[in-house]
């Protein structure tokens, strides 16, 4: 791994980690989960962008396929490992471990560092960081609402369908598509079971986003129905 990555790695770690110590001490009333969402909207923002810019070819976004990552791509996934590694401490010693997400981390850390190491698949690997961080601020808006107590109103109904529709299309659309050429293409194998990894791991994820959907939509019309019979 070249030097210059491994210290866009020790920044991130120490850059996520400050911010969230800063934002606990402006919030300190707040929960960790709070804190922890506001840093990961932040480095969401951030990969989006990043990975917007560091793509090669707008006529064909994941080529070309199986190259040498370009110093852009590079950055770009070194400082989302950097957040992955932050992240995954974060929830170990925080208060919302969960089995799914710890193994989603350690895949993606592992599929990152090992792109990193082999300094290839770079357009494949940051269409990923686009498509998995796509939906994440729609994800942490729904509990930073209710935390400052909006609960059950339309802009909450809103944030839940347009979090669904993202994840949804970026994860279920692309994503097999993302999986399908990764797999294809002459990647190393442990690039090859890092996507399926993700796809796998976002189609449960999408499970529970459609019970999650079919809850609130289920509670919205139930309510509806109480108060025009009322």
């Amino acid at each position: 791994m070249e030097d210059y990555i491994i210290n866009w790695i020790i920044f991130g770690v120490t850059f996520w980690t400050t911010s969230f110590l800063i934002i606990r001490n402006l919030f300190p009333k707040r929960p960790h989960d709070f804190c922890s969402r506001i840093v990961s909207t932040m480095h969401a923002t951030v990969a989006v962008c990043m990975a917007f810019l560091s793509v090669q070819d707008w006529t064909c976004p994941v080529c070309p396929l199986a190259s040498k990552s370009s110093p852009s791509q590079m950055k770009a996934l070194a400082l989302t490992l950097s957040y992955m590694i932050y992240d995954l401490l974060c929830t170990i010693y925080g208060d919302n471990f969960t089995m799914d997400n710890a193994i989603h981390h350690l895949v993606s850390i592992i599929g990152i560092g090992a792109g990193l190491v082999y300094q290839k698949c770079g357009s494949e690997m940051i269409a990923s960081l686009f498509i998995t961080e796509i939906s994440t601020p729609f994800l942490h808006m729904r509990e930073i609402l209710k935390e400052f107590g909006i609960k059950d109103t339309d802009l909450n109904l809103l944030v839940d369908v347009l979090f669904g529709v993202i994840f949804s299309l970026a994860r279920m659309v692309g994503g097999p598509y993302l999986t399908y050429v990764t797999l294809t293409a002459h990647n190393p194998f442990l690039i090859k079971a890092m996507a399926l990894g993700l796809q796998l791991v976002s189609a449960f994820w999408f499970y529970k986003i459609l019970r999650m959907v079919r809850y609130k939509l289920g509670r919205r019309i139930t309510r509806n129905k109480v108060a025009k019979s009322n």
